[in-house]
């Protein structure tokens, strides 16, 4: 069983967009500049650090290639049976298993970045991370400061983030050492995010969130907050509310993918951190994918050892061999006549509309089936069908 991850702010890298500038998937790099009316292109290709290491240019620039990573995947057939993000990643989770349009999570994920911007202006804070000290000692380390620290991120067995004020997170260091800890890095960010000094933030996320709708899904996404996973768009409002101000229960969402069956985990997106965590958690196979050579790589790696894309990707999951179509707008979908189980296409081939648009295929192949139905509202980007490649 397979799970796609999303990494959050910190794993991007200047450049990062660069290996994609000739791929198909960069398409939704222009359209989320003329979203958010910014050169994305530009952050991810000729950004320095400083610049990206901005919160606001962060969370955008991390967002977007974690979604073109996600929409390369797609264009080859994969599928998961459960998606999780850490912090930002939460939003590209969403986006990914069709809680979020693209154009929603863009413009949610802009709002978020700025509203923690300023929340850092209006209330200084900083974080550091806890190395190899157990969870509980973490937070005896935090209580002893007696001050405004608290734990952040629950990263991996022995690697704990804290936040809060500079003075209370050098006092928890301190304590953290005295305790035990091998070692406590501090963390060039600009804001204490995930304590209660995002409160200002989260409030004004929240009318943001519920302006959204996110919607319900079929593929289960694990939140931040409870390290459960949720399908219901009405559960999600509160939840990405709740998340500002929250800990980041990133092993305990681990732990729970594990649980529900997963044995593979992949990495999509920028950095490869969180595939470093999923090893020292899980049992299961991780793998990261972050440039278009990569995606070769993961195909290799789903076909050897004990999960294979023949027998275990049934049903909704596709072939590694078979390609997807996916909507090129959000609308209602109605199928062409005469597209039946066996046709074959054309690259160019018109298969259905979605409102006014035209729904058409970017590979050649034999038609299997329709994964949207007639008359279903579908968002940008979602399955439409899928082909078997000649």
């Amino acid at each position: 069983m397979l799970a796609f991850t999303f990494p959050g702010q910190g794993s991007q890298r200047p450049g990062m967009g660069r290996p994609w500038v000739t791929h198909e998937s960069w398409e939704l790099v222009d359209e989320a500049s003329e979203i958010v009316g910014r050169d994305v292109a530009a952050l991810l290709c000729d950004a320095d650090a400083d610049e990206l290491k901005d919160t606001r240019n962060a969370q955008l620039t991390t967002f977007v290639s974690s979604l073109m990573v996600l929409d390369a995947g797609i264009r080859v057939g994969l599928d998961a049976s459960f998606c999780a993000g850490h912090s930002l990643g939460e939003y590209t989770a969403l986006a990914a298993a069709g809680a979020l349009s693209f154009e929603e999570g863009v413009r949610l994920v802009s709002e978020r970045a700025d509203a923690m911007h300023a929340a850092g202006l209006e209330q200084p804070g900083t974080m550091a991370a806890v190395l190899g000290l157990d969870d509980d000692q973490v937070v005896v380390a935090c209580n002893l400061a007696d001050d405004d620290v608290w734990v952040a991120n629950y990263n991996a067995p022995g690697q704990v983030v804290i936040a809060g004020s500079p003075a209370a997170v050098d006092a928890a260091s301190g304590h953290a050492k005295d305790l035990g800890a091998r070692r406590v890095m501090a963390l060039p960010v600009s804001g204490a995010f995930h304590t209660p000094y995002m409160t200002t933030a989260r409030e004004r996320l929240r009318e943001a969130i519920a302006a959204a709708q996110p919607r319900d899904t079929d593929v289960p996404v694990i939140s931040n907050v409870d390290a459960k996973p949720h399908d219901t768009g009405e559960e999600w409002s509160s939840l990405l509310s709740a998340q500002l101000s929250s800990p980041v229960r990133w092993r305990q969402s681990l732990l729970t993918m594990q649980a529900e069956g997963v044995t593979d985990y992949v990495e999509l997106g920028p950095g490869g951190v969180l595939t470093g965590m999923a090893k020292r958690t899980t049992d299961g196979r991780t793998i990261s994918i972050a440039t278009p050579e990569d995606l070769d790589k993961l195909l290799e790696w789903l076909d050897v050892g004990t999960t294979t894309l023949a027998s275990q990707l049934e049903g909704e999951h596709l072939f590694a061999v078979e390609r997807l179509v996916v909507s090129p707008a959000a609308g209602v979908f109605c199928p062409v006549e005469g597209v039946t189980e066996g046709s074959e296409i054309s690259v160019g081939s018109v298969i259905g509309h979605v409102g006014d648009v035209e729904v058409i295929s970017s590979f050649a192949g034999q038609f299997q089936s329709y994964i949207a139905v007639d008359t279903e509202r579908v968002t940008l980007r979602q399955p439409i069908a899928w082909l078997r490649s000649n």
